[in-house]
């Protein structure tokens, strides 16, 4: 066993312990078919961006998207709002076996979750459209330090203009259909919709 693999699996064991997430790793391939849109798609990275968000936010999470099945292509995307990029939407098996195209797979944990009680299909395509039509907008680089500082010094959150981190693009993407997530503060983060009641592991897909 090589010493990355052992620091992954130590990793994933923190990620759960903390979290609550699952441990035992699925594999994407056996469990493609049950993915959703609407699911949700929670990363815990291990790059100098992720470990920042993850300092500020107090949070083993950095990053987190939206499932999109689309059922004429029968791919699986996930939108998102990627640090120095913007909302996208990209394959999810680029996060898999060739993250950002440098032919490896995410250096972190990946945990797929749903949104309890079921969403009518109808309105998740509502929240996906929504998104969709957010697509390149810019990323919002440097939120999480504003986020940083109002966990400091307990300021609220400045007036939203149409940059987002991820969360804010899931969160709004949700809040559009009448599911808001409940914050802790006026700030929202990975880690605030994790710990959603609404919010449900379901799988360890890396």
């Amino acid at each position: 066993m090589s010493h990355g693999h052992v620091d992954h699996v130590a990793d994933a064991a923190a990620v759960a312990k903390r979290t609550g997430a699952p441990y035992y790793l699925h594999a994407y391939d056996a469990m493609r078919a049950d993915l959703q849109t609407g699911d949700l798609v929670f990363c815990s990275g291990s790059y100098f961006f992720s470990h920042a968000i993850q300092k500020f936010t107090r949070s083993v999470w950095s990053h987190v998207g939206m499932i999109y099945k689309d059922p004429t292509l029968r791919r699986i995307f996930i939108l998102e709002s990627e640090t120095m990029i913007g909302v996208r939407l990209a394959p999810l098996s680029k996060y898999l076996r060739d993250y950002h195209g440098k032919n490896r797979p995410y250096k972190g944990n990946i945990v797929v979750a749903r949104v309890h009680p079921e969403i009518d299909e109808s309105k998740l395509n509502h929240a996906i459209s929504y998104g969709m039509d957010e697509l390149t907008k810019p990323y919002d680089n440097f939120e999480i330090i504003r986020i940083g500082f109002r966990i400091l010094f307990s300021v609220s959150r400045r007036k939203r203009d149409r940059k987002y981190i991820c969360s804010e693009l899931v969160y709004d993407c949700f809040d559009q259909i009448g599911v808001p997530f409940n914050l802790r503060d006026e700030y929202v983060s990975p880690d605030d919709i994790w710990l959603d009641k609404q919010v449900e592991p379901q799988y360890r897909i890396m």
